[in-house]
Order: structure tokens, then sequence, then C-alpha cells
């Protein structure tokens, strides 16, 4: 029988989280069918069968954060669907760290009240910090209740069932007490045999923002690491070891500015709209093509100048940073970059880009300017050689002509990989970029 197995997802990926499983044991399975949610250190992405069967085993429960290559399920003829086997042994399909206490197993029974999970039973074993020795769960042995599937009936074969002592716990509430830094074993639950619902995790969230006691009140909030978070600190703190130098220009932005004010008058009845950052997007894409040796990254034992010119530009999400990459930026008018970062930045909000749409950059801009940042430095994104860094366009008074007038100016500092670029090289770069920013009618060329 072929294996589905955790697959590579983003060059940065080395675990992922099966969110959900969209099949159960018994379901047909075609080419291309979308058979489960796995959620990355970038988004949650669909897990497509790369065979035609049907499902005989699932061995990851929902929840279970799992390395790549390691197998979650099973497809086969249907012949060894009815028969739990090995692969359901319930113990087996948890992770390493949770040690289940005595009790009766249990079945989930659907909950007729989350709209927007599955109603069929689920292997709910909770994938959070194993629980506090002496605590979580009564020892009490509760009846063992009858099985149900999504109709009301009886469960289907082969359908993998919660262990003993596990957490029952709907993947929604998992999520909101995950984000919320709660430990869902210290969460009494409501639901159907003491399962744990939406609602019960939004009235111990309740708890947590009333402390009960001044020593509550000022012990920290532990705020546990999703995967964006664990994976963007260590990149960056590889980052920290390359030796990098930084380059700071100030531009005469009143041409910009103007130029982007006229774009948006003209081309509003199209439903048009740009924004600065589409400008200097396009005005990297210019500079770069005159700059080829900008357009690189470090190989370890050699330098990789790239024919094709990838933008990556920072987008801030609510659990962390992303990167989506303008691939081809070079061969792409205004109206196309302004039109393809809109989008790419929706989809990186939403958590839907694909792998590679974040992957495959070649320059990065990170743009603090509508924060009202006048200038900063950004963390290289290695491999890349370098990132530019942009601040806010400010008014500030300039003498011309002998008059005293206020003019708008903007800061963009360049951090550089000194492996890849010497100091002059790169600002020779920044000059051209300086030039191309304050004379912007050759982005429209």
């Amino acid at each position: 029988m072929p294996d589905i197995v955790m697959p590579r997802l983003s060059d940065t990926m080395e675990e992922g989280e099966l969110s959900r499983w969209l099949k159960k044991v018994g379901d047909p399975v075609a080419k291309g069918d979308v058979i489960a949610e796995i959620e990355t250190d970038k988004a949650t992405m669909d897990l497509e069968a790369f065979d035609e069967g049907v499902l005989e085993e699932i061995l990851v429960a929902e929840g279970t954060v799992v390395p790549i290559g390691q197998p979650l399920a099973r497809i086969g003829d249907g012949s060894g669907a009815s028969s739990p086997g090995p692969a359901h042994d319930e113990t087996a399909a948890q992770p390493a760290e949770a040690e289940p206490a005595a009790q009766p197993e249990q079945t989930d029974q659907p909950e007729q009240a989350e709209q927007t999970e599955q109603a069929e039973p689920e292997q709910a074993a909770s994938t959070e910090e194993p629980e506090p020795e002496g605590g979580g769960t009564d020892a009490t042995p509760a009846p063992e209740a009858p099985p149900h599937s999504d109709t009301g009936g009886a469960a289907a074969p082969g359908a993998p069932r919660p262990a003993a002592g596990e957490l029952r716990m709907s993947p929604l509430a998992r999520r909101i007490a995950r984000e919320h830094g709660l430990d869902p074993a210290t969460i009494e639950g409501s639901g159907p045999d003491g399962r744990v619902v939406r609602a019960d995790v939004e009235d111990a969230i309740k708890g947590v923002r009333q402390p009960a006691s001044a020593a509550a009140e000022a012990a920290p909030e532990e705020v546990p690491l999703n995967n964006i978070r664990r994976v963007t600190a260590r990149r960056l703190t590889q980052s920290q070891a390359v030796p990098h130098f930084f380059l700071t220009s100030v531009i005469e932005a009143d041409r910009l500015v103007a130029l982007r004010a006229e774009l948006n008058e003209q081309l509003a009845d199209q439903g048009v709209k740009f924004s600065l950052n589409d400008l200097i997007v396009r005005a990297c894409v210019v500079t770069l093509q005159s700059h080829p040796e900008v357009n690189a990254s470090w190989g370890e034992d050699k330098i990789l100048r790239h024919r094709r010119i990838n933008i990556g530009f920072a987008v801030s999400l609510d659990d962390g940073l992303i990167v989506p990459v303008i691939a081809d930026a070079g061969s792409k008018r205004l109206g196309e970059i302004s039109a393809e970062t809109r989008e790419l930045a929706e989809r990186a909000r939403a958590g839907k880009l694909k792998p590679q749409e974040f992957s495959g950059g070649t320059f990065t801009i990170s743009n603090l300017g509508m924060f009202g940042i006048d200038e900063f430095t950004a963390v290289i994104n290695p491999p890349e050689a370098a990132i530019l860094a942009v601040g806010a366009v400010t008014q500030e008074p300039a003498l011309r002509e002998e008059r005293l007038v206020n003019v708008s100016r903007m800061k963009i500092t360049l951090t550089v990989d000194h492996r890849v670029l010497d100091g002059a090289v790169a600002a020779a770069f920044m000059r051209d970029l300086k030039a191309v920013l304050e004379e912007p009618l050759r982005l429209l060329v």
C-alpha cells in the first residue's frame, strides 16, 4: 500500500502540523484529491493524493506536528479499511511526548454547535505540552460512549479512535487556546463526553483577562511559538552570522509622490490604485537590471548571480512575518506589479499562499513607512545579498531659489552581505536607485 508522507512544502520547512483530515478511513481517493490540510511555517496548505484507491489507514491525529517524510496515512484497494491493524494503535498516532493517563477510551461525538468544524468523529489528541504530573483529567472512569459517525449512526470501520486519557478538544477550540497561550489540559470541557469546545476556551480566556489574585496579575504571559515565529527566529539568528554593512540615502520624493497621485487620478475610473510601495518595487527592478551583481545570493563556496529578478516584500501577519515573492518582476510593468503585490499580500494574510509564492526571492524590500517610521535597518534574508528598508515620506524645510519651502523626503537603507558585495558596488546601486526614485518617469517605460 502506498504511504502518504509529510511533504516539503517550502524551502524552510522541516516539519508540518496535520491541521485537519478532509477524508476518513474507507473513503475513495483519486489522484489530486485534497485529503488533508497541513499547517507549515508559512501558511495552511492542501495535501493532495498522488495515488488512487481507498484511504485504509490514518496514522496521525489532527493537530500533530510531523517531520518531513513521516507517513501520515495509507492508500490501498479497500480490503484493509475495515480492520484497524497496527496503524490504528492509538498510542502510535500520538506525539511522542504525550503520556496518556489511565482512563477508558471513548469515542468523540459530533458537536452541532460549532458550524466551522466537521461533525464526524475525530481523533482529537492534544498536541500541546504534556499534562502536568497528577493533573488535568478526572481519574474516575466514565461509561464508554457508543461510537457515532457524522450521520449519527455507527462509526465507519477502521476510523481512528482516541486513545485512553486523550484530551477531547475541537480543532477550533485548540487553535484559539494556542493563540492565547492557554494549556488545554487546564480547561474544563462542557461538550459531549467532556469535550472542550470554543465556548469553554472563551470562558477560560475571560478568566485569564480577570486574574483572581495579585500574584496572577504580576505573572508574565507565556505565548507559545507558532510555526511561522519559530522559523523566523531560526532564520534571523542565521542572519546575524552574516557579515553585513548598511548604506542610507535620502530621497527627494516630491516627483515620486506627484506621479503616484497623477496615476491614481487618471486611472480611477478603471479601479486602479497604486501604492508608493508599488513604485519602489518597480524602481528596484529597473536598478537591478543595471546592477545584476546585486541580484545575487551567497552559495557557500560560490556567488550565485540570478538571471531573473524575484522581488520579495515583507508582509506583517498577526502571528509573524512572511515574504511573498513577485517572480520574474523584470518582465512585468508597473500595473502588473501593483496587481500582483496586492493579490499576494491579501492571500498571505489569509494563509493561502502557495510554496512557490514565498520562496526563490533574489532581493527583498521591507517598508515601514506606513507606520510612520522615518528610518530603520532591515535584517538580511539569507541567502540573498541585500535587503532595502524604506521609511516614511516626511515634509522637511529646504532652501529653493533663495526661498524656504517644504519638500517631501524619504530615507532608504540597504543592508548588504559583505561576502557577496563590496561597499563601492553597493554604493553605486544606491546612487542609481536614488536617481530613479527622484526622476520616476522611467518607471513607466
